[in-house]
């Protein structure tokens, strides 16, 4: 058994018992307060930025009319600290008052704004307000009965003209999956058009453990 198994064990077991409770986002915080500290019991956090966020990065740049960036379920902030980096001006948020706190702590000088916020509640003044809205493994987090709140819940906070950016485990079947995570499906990753997004690319590849997908999708000016 690998030091990653019982952690995994772990958060299957917490999750299940959110789910269990009524409170399928709950187990986020048990996982950062626990960890005491330690980057090791946080299995995602990898403290560096997503590779093929930054890949998207290093070719797409911020308008000065497009600059408002969310970072959803930001974790340890390194994908938001690397938008920040390429001048968008970025909020950030995290369920884990805990997640949020340590990001702090890690960047005392970011211009990020880091909040603490739960994505199936999410600010009223949020919608449609984000020119880049940036989502990495928080939806296949979330228990299938809860998917298309999610997914309503990322598409409605990206602005008129505005780009989505979503990274996430990918299943080619419809059946209902084990997890967490739960991987998203085609016809689950339809759902955002639904929400008035377009596909604009679709990029995949591949993990030591599950296949992923980078989707790029964009909220189209109206005609």
């Amino acid at each position: 058994m690998t030091e990653q198994q019982p952690i995994q064990q772990k958060i299957q077991e917490l999750a299940n018992q959110a789910i269990a409770e009524g409170n399928p986002s709950s187990w986020f915080e048990i996982v950062y307060s626990e960890s005491l500290g330690d980057v090791n019991q946080v299995p995602w956090a990898k403290l560096t930025p997503h590779e093929y966020l930054q890949e998207w990065l290093d070719i797409h740049h911020p308008s000065p009319e497009k600059y408002k960036a969310l970072v959803i379920g930001c974790g340890l902030g390194d994908d938001a600290e690397a938008l920040a980096q390429k001048q968008y001006h970025v909020t950030a948020f995290d369920i884990s008052p805990t997640a949020v706190s340590w990001c702090q702590e890690r960047f005392p000088n970011s211009s990020v704004n880091y909040t603490v916020a739960d994505l199936l509640a999410i600010p009223s003044q949020w919608h449609q307000a984000f020119d880049l809205v940036y989502e990495c493994r928080n939806i296949q987090a979330l228990p299938l009965n809860v998917r298309s709140l999610a997914i309503e819940s990322v598409a409605s906070m990206v602005a008129i003209g505005g780009t989505l950016l979503v990274i996430t485990g990918f299943r080619e079947t419809e059946a209902e999956p084990d997890g967490p995570p739960w991987l998203l499906s085609e016809l689950e990753l339809s759902q955002f058009k639904k929400w008035g997004l377009t596909e604009i690319s679709r990029l995949p590849f591949v993990t030591p453990n599950r296949p992923y997908i980078r989707i790029e999708y964009q909220r189209e000016l109206p005609t």
